[in-house]
């Protein structure tokens, strides 16, 4: 099975080949037919499954085949490092076809972007908050046919419902919209009917799991404590690409001095860095440069980096979906890789919603000097380890 089973175009199927990306992943299955015969489609798929290129390639074989026009598709995404990465994507397989894309997002300068506009592209990438700026400065959307919300379960997390709202109010009515979520819940669905036109819905794992090859364990670790034990793990395991969340830019710009101070090359990356910053840190975290990124869930979902070989959530998740995303960052592409979660006596509930959501107990790993935590942990059958640390090894090898 490749991709010359699709009616895309010969020139994306040659980029692709010249890739060596020949399969299509489930999504890409399931999506592309769909959208290449002009369906509104809902499509409900986990974190790293290849959800761009699922509408990546029939959007530019479509605006391919058709007239040139400025702003024809409007890609929307909940953080600018996901609109960035669309973009990056866009960029890539349109090149063949004279196809470029322009990207807006909040936290860079508001006139380049215009200027940017100005000249003119075929697909427009774009935060929902930034890209209203455009709009009310005159940027219109008369030629549009193709609208797609990525990530729109986030998006409606992040609280941009309304911007999102006034955006689809001033797009022309008649087009085609494609909504990609990695979660489809009541919120999702009310805005689905309310944008979409009888609409296709596929799902690629309709309860969203971490894939097969992660590993996942816990730690029961006193708040306290939690900073030796990270820099012990750093140490011991020889971690060599590490992503490391929490939950508020704080901890993370403490946690990120600590280490640093420890001899540790690590950077931050949150919300009131600025853009050149971000930039920054997730190209020296790319390149190796900085092995230990540190970071709050902006860089949760959308962030596409080959290689993390570890995830460790230093807080534990709000909830089973936060956690299903942040470990979706490692083992990409068929990859093996470890996500490692810190918990501590306060964090019993979402833990339960954790384990609720995949629908089994995680190992346990209770390490040396902690105390028993009877309360969270006596249903695992932790013992107090008489040193180092224990590990349930039987579970941990499952995959």
């Amino acid at each position: 099975m490749n991709f010359e089973k699709f009616d895309i175009d010969p020139r994306c199927i040659q980029l692709l080949s010249s890739l060596n990306i020949t399969r299509p992943t489930a999504v890409q299955n399931q999506a592309i037919p769909i959208v290449c015969d002009g369906h509104d489609i809902i499509a409900v798929a986990q974190t790293g499954t290849g959800k761009t290129l699922a509408f990546a390639l029939p959007l530019i074989t479509r605006l391919a085949a058709g007239p040139s026009r400025w702003n024809q598709a409007l890609i929307l995404t909940p953080t600018r490092e996901l609109a960035q990465q669309v973009h990056s994507v866009i960029e890539q397989v349109g090149e063949p076809l004279g196809i470029s894309s322009v990207c807006v997002y909040g936290g860079a300068k508001l006139e380049p972007q215009a200027r940017a506009l100005k000249k003119g592209r075929r697909i427009i990438v774009a935060t929902p908050g930034r890209l209203l700026d455009h709009m009310s400065r005159g940027l219109k959307f008369n030629d549009l046919q193709v609208l797609i919300l990525d990530e729109a379960d986030r998006m409606l997390d992040m609280g941009f419902l309304p911007d999102i709202r006034r955006i689809v109010y001033k797009l022309p009515k008649q087009r085609q919209t494609l909504m990609f979520s990695a979660t489809f819940g009541n919120d999702v669905a009310r805005l689905s009917a309310d944008m979409l036109d009888q609409p296709r819905r596929i799902d690629v794992g309709a309860v969203a799991k971490p894939v097969d090859t992660v590993r996942q364990r816990l730690y029961t670790v006193h708040q306290e404590r939690k900073l030796e034990l990270l820099q012990q793990l750093l140490t011991e395991e020889n971690i060599q690409s590490a992503l490391i969340f929490l939950r508020t830019k704080h901890r993370t710009d403490a946690v990120t001095k600590a280490l640093r101070k420890a001899g540790f090359k690590a950077q931050a990356i949150h919300g009131d860095r600025t853009q050149t910053q971000r930039d920054q840190a997730l190209e020296g975290f790319r390149n190796g440069k900085y092995p230990i990124l540190v970071a709050t869930d902006v860089a949760a979902r959308g962030l596409d980096i080959i290689g993390i070989s570890h995830v460790i959530n230093y807080d534990i998740p709000a909830s089973g979906d936060d956690y299903i995303h942040r470990i979706g960052r490692t083992a990409r592409a068929s990859a093996e890789g470890d996500a490692v979660t810190f918990a501590s006596p306060g964090d019993h509930l979402q833990l339960n919603a954790i384990e609720k959501a995949l629908g089994k107990n995680l190992p346990r790993t209770e390490w040396e000097g902690e105390a028993p935590v009877l309360s969270l942990f006596r249903s695992a059958g932790v013992a107090r380890p008489k040193s180092g640390f224990r590990r349930q090894r039987s579970l941990l090898r499952q995959r």
